[in-house]
């Protein structure tokens, strides 16, 4: 198959998303596929005289991937490096060659590449693509709505509350929440802009750092307890993985750093708690509109009650990812993995 992977974008899980695209190219193209690496904001600016060369050209486009650092990237510098200085999320060529290509396989995290609107726009322009559909992804981007779904789904999630910048009230008390809370960006990722807090100054302090990212955070109550994630593909939810940081809690240095954390899969944990967690898994996943694959993220305490966080809409897919660890130990193998997705993918939309 001829296969677009399009990775990058302008956001703040850009690096993570050239990692995780770079991943998934390799992996194609061993397969046998035709598969080329793009950027989706900055596109091909010289391409070959013959648009669909592309596929077979040297390379594959992989020169684009990068090493995931312990800071999110500079999007403005990003801006400021594309050739043609527009302003467009759509680079040069990106919508041809996507057009030209069996499917593009997505390889985008957070951003304009995970909120359905990318999704949207390749529906109407008649593009297949790998993962959810356009309303699953912009249900399950915006954590806030996911929260108040979750709630009326019967899926365990912490209590918790939107909080838009310009309310005239920011105190707990008037959001009926106490010390000590979670804070984080409405529609982030990659626990960017997450913060842990225990006092009033580093609730304030929070507030401020969050709203940098966007004008709406949530605001939950803080679970002690392990951290898992379970993935599912087609609606069959995966074997739980534990993750467990060897310092602090799961963010973006933890999440990418080589020895940062410790990744148990099958989890350490009963059967009865990793069925339940695969039911909620499930529950979660169809209450969200999703559909082909995406990850679950959970929180165990210590008297075994389980909380959904949130569902990932096209999680990490590196070989070291969560889900491709999950998918391996029920015989999956990452490139069988990747062919898997888009074999769902084209049987849940395009056929």
């Amino acid at each position: 198959m001829k296969i677009i992977v399009l990775a990058g974008g302008l956001s703040t899980e850009r690096d993570v998303s050239l990692s995780s695209a770079a991943g998934i190219c390799r992996t194609l193209l061993e397969k046998g596929h035709d598969a080329y690496l793009l950027d989706v904001f900055m596109g091909l600016e010289n391409p070959p005289e013959n648009l669909e060369d592309v596929f077979t050209l040297p390379g594959h486009g992989l020169e684009i991937a990068k090493n995931i650092g312990t800071e999110e990237p500079d999007l403005e510098a990003v801006k400021a490096s594309r050739p043609d200085q527009s302003n467009c999320f759509l680079g040069p060529n990106v919508i041809e060659l996507c057009r030209m290509a069996d499917i593009t396989f997505l390889g985008l995290h957070g951003g304009e590449g995970e909120n359905g609107k990318l999704q949207a726009t390749f529906d109407l322009l008649g593009i297949r693509y790998t993962g959810p559909d356009s309303l699953g992804c912009a249900v399950a981007m915006d954590k806030g709505f996911t929260k108040q779904v979750f709630l009326q789904s019967g899926v365990s999630t912490p209590d918790g509350v939107c909080l838009h910048k310009n309310a005239a009230d920011h105190s707990l008390s008037a959001l009926g929440l106490s010390l000590p809370v979670v804070v984080k960006p409405c529609s982030g990722g990659s626990s960017i802009g997450v913060y842990i807090v225990n006092t009033e100054e580093e609730y304030e302090s929070a507030l401020e750092s969050s709203f940098r990212y966007e004008d709406e955070v949530v605001i939950e109550t803080y679970i002690k307890g392990r951290e898992f994630a379970c993935g599912i593909i087609d609606g069959k939810a995966l074997p739980p993985i534990e993750i467990i940081p060897k310092t602090g809690f799961f963010d973006y240095a933890n999440k990418y750093q080589d020895g940062a954390t410790d990744e148990v899969c099958p989890a350490d944990i009963s059967e009865e708690i990793s069925d339940r967690m695969k039911e909620l898994t499930v529950k979660a996943y169809h209450a969200l509109k999703l559909n082909v694959y995406s990850r679950a993220d959970f929180l165990l305490d210590e008297k075994g009650n389980l909380y959904c966080l949130e569902m990932n809409t096209l999680p990490g897919m590196t070989a070291a990812s969560l889900l491709p660890k999950e998918a391996k130990v029920i015989g999956i193998e990452y490139g069988d993995l990747c062919e898997l997705i888009i074999r769902k993918s084209l049987e849940a939309r395009y056929q």
